[in-house]
């Protein structure tokens, strides 16, 4: 491995580590930051809806501009809305305006939306010119920046310390990291065969995003990221309201799925090596399905707590490893990595806010029967992932 592939490869680190951190920074302060706009459970979702439309908006325009600017400029673009969200969000708590907030949370969404799938596929170009899998482990760096900012919120919520002023010094760790790691990412990295259904000769081909293999590995993508996203944005206040635990127990709680997803990343690659896709990946869902169906219908609030760690462990590998397995599935790589996702992404980003309509209706608890559901039919999806092309055969990094 070449040392500038080193250096590109610890760049995305950096660059899945940094909107990890950003997340865990204001998910661990919801409470806080709930408490401050004075909203119900309905309300606080609208705010989260700021976070939904923002995301669709950088998802759905990531393959084309990634296809037009190349990926480099993509995802240094979109970091530098999350550094602009957290600044908003700061704002937001500081006058105590929903509306601000919600702007807020749209930046960070347009941010993550549009810089994640750029450094998804340029992650998937690495894994293609190293032979490696890279994928899991750059997920891994985004649970690893949700560890470090749970830790950070924790500590901040018993300190009492303010949400604005917590949001601010996020901000200033994160502009030298990116101003330092942009410059190993080339400027031309795949900025071909990002938009195209039509390279090498498969103009007359059906549509990636039409093939079966594609549809069934997006959904699985979908369905592990709700998991996740549906954790990172309501299991504090799931916590907290539902089982009676206080703020600081209740990011507490989510810390124990931040490191669970952490542990099961970075741990991945053995597993990858010896068992392959499919079975990683149903098992994962097995798992997950079963720590969210404890948390749902738990009488004890220990049992639920200690339940998200299934559910972290579960949710830790479907997402990366599909998403490793759709840019294999087929030609034109690049265009099927931004199908599969956009659909994870939309899942991560959108539906958790989604879910909050429910949870005012039902509770928060039954708007995770959503979730369930979805994650349980990912299994019988899982040998959709085995497919491979002869040519890519990565092995552990």
């Amino acid at each position: 491995m070449t040392t500038s592939i080193q250096k590109r490869r610890l760049a995305l680190f950096a660059f899945f580590f940094i909107p990890g951190l950003s997340m865990a920074s204001w998910v661990t302060r919801t409470p806080a930051i709930r408490d401050s706009l004075g909203v119900s459970i309905a309300e606080m979702g609208a705010v989260l809806f700021g976070l939904s439309v923002g995301s669709m908006t950088g998802i759905l325009s990531a393959g084309a501009l990634v296809g037009r600017f190349g990926t480099r400029k993509v995802m240094f673009t979109g970091l530098c809305f999350i550094i602009l969200s957290l600044v908003t969000l700061a704002l937001g708590v500081t006058i105590a305006s929903s509306l601000t907030v919600a702007l807020g949370l749209a930046f960070f969404g347009l941010g993550v939306g549009g810089a994640e799938i750029a450094v998804n596929m340029d992650g998937a170009d690495v894994e293609r010119i190293t032979g490696k899998h890279l994928l899991h482990a750059l997920h891994g760096f985004f649970s690893l920046g949700t560890v470090f900012g749970a830790l950070i919120g924790i500590a901040l919520n018993a300190l009492h310390f303010p949400v604005a002023l917590h949001m601010g010094v996020i901000a200033l760790i994160c502009i030298p990291v990116i101003a330092a790691a942009i410059r190993h990412i080339p400027v031309s990295s795949v900025v071909h065969d990002a938009e195209g259904d039509h390279a090498n000769g498969s103009a007359a081909r059906v549509p990636v995003w039409k093939e079966p293999v594609v549809l069934l590995i997006g959904f699985i993508v979908l369905a592990m990221a709700l998991a996740e996203g549906a954790a990172n944005d309501w299991l504090p206040l799931l916590m907290v309201d539902e089982y009676g635990f206080s703020p600081t127990a209740g990011s507490m709680v989510f810390l124990g799925f931040a490191t669970a997803m952490t542990v099961g990343r970075f741990g991945g690659g053995v597993l990858l090596n010896r068992y392959g896709r499919a079975a990683v990946v149903a098992a994962s869902a097995v798992t997950g399905a079963a720590g969210i169906a404890i948390v749902i219908f738990a009488s004890h609030p220990a049992l639920a707590a200690v339940a998200v760690v299934l559910w972290g462990l579960g949710a830790s590998l479907g997402f990366p490893v599909a998403l490793s397995a759709a840019g294999d599935s087929g030609p034109n790589g690049a265009a099927r990595v931004k199908i599969v996702a956009i659909a994870g992404y939309v899942a991560f980003l959108v539906g958790p806010p989604l879910l909050g309509f429910v949870g005012e209706e039902y509770g928060l608890r039954n708007a995770m029967i959503v979730v369930l559901a979805l994650v349980a039919l990912a299994t019988f999806c899982a040998p959709a992932i085995q497919r491979r092309r002869a040519s890519a055969k990565p092995v552990e990094a």
